[in-house]
């Protein structure tokens, strides 16, 4: 008797003979993803005189339920680059595992020439338009952080349509509306980069991280994030937690739930 699970539930051979296999449909129509389902919300970053910080919260969410609080959505590519994704999560995997296989391979076939940032999002713009021309788009939406090959903080973006953009503040999903307005008031163009500090690009991103924990119903208040420098690479913090939260501006929200007057 066959006890192998795939044989499970079926008729015995031996009896009743062999499953004509030919009744099943072997084929069918190629699908592809029209509608994510577990998504991360919003990746921020900024630039400073000495490189790039950049922060994700840690929560991927199963259509609107806060389903899996501890993905990491921050991945370090090298000393001097780091990307972070928003959007699709088996998609961000799967962009995890290229990347993963394109840094073996450059590691063992280019001794001494490790790409910089500006080639790793160069690489994923082709990749993304590639992927949006076979009507088969990654889900993502991508921000690139790190060093170019003069050591300047490098930052830039792509989407799911292969569309590329550059600018010393970026943001995706709903961080693009609430974090971008507080990002440019440190920091407007790139003139202004060479006159802010570390320690204000953290502190802004944190304080952006917080409003969006206030407004974004996608967002959690345990995050990560991660500052690139020349002196000390890629520094990454994973499980950050909000700070000084105060919620008393919702005693003054009228208009649903209790309050209605």
């Amino acid at each position: 008797m066959n006890h192998l699970p795939q044989a499970w539930g079926r008729p015995r051979d031996d009896i009743y003979g062999a499953y004509n296999h030919s009744y099943l449909q072997t084929t069918g129509p190629k699908q592809n993803t029209t509608s994510p389902i577990v998504t991360g919300t919003s990746v921020l970053a900024v630039k400073f005189k000495d490189g790039v910080v950049i922060a994700a919260d840690n929560l991927a969410s199963y259509g609107s339920l806060a389903r899996f609080t501890d993905v990491k959505r921050l991945r370090p590519f090298n000393s001097t680059t780091i990307i972070g994704v928003g959007g699709d999560v088996s998609d961000m995997q799967y962009l995890d595992r290229m990347l993963n296989a394109l840094d073996v391979t450059e590691n063992y076939g280019s001794p001494g020439h490790a790409l910089n940032a500006k080639n790793l999002h160069t690489y994923l713009a082709k990749v993304m338009y590639k992927r949006r021309s076979d009507v088969n788009p990654l889900w993502n939406a991508i921000l690139v952080a790190g060093l170019d090959g003069e050591d300047k903080p490098f930052l830039s973006s792509v989407d799911l349509l292969g569309t590329t953009f550059s600018s010393p503040t970026l943001a995706t999903g709903y961080g693009a509306h609430l974090s971008q307005p507080l990002l440019r008031k440190l920091v407007d163009d790139e003139s202004q980069v060479p006159q802010v500090t570390r320690e204000a690009a953290v502190d802004a991103i944190k304080e952006c991280m917080k409003v969006l924990f206030y407004r974004d119903a996608r967002s959690l208040d345990k995050y990560s994030i991660a500052v690139v420098t020349k002196e000390g690479g890629v520094e990454l913090k994973e499980n950050e937690q909000l700070e000084g939260q105060s919620w008393a501006f919702a005693e003054t929200i009228r208009g649903y739930g209790a309050q209605t007057s």
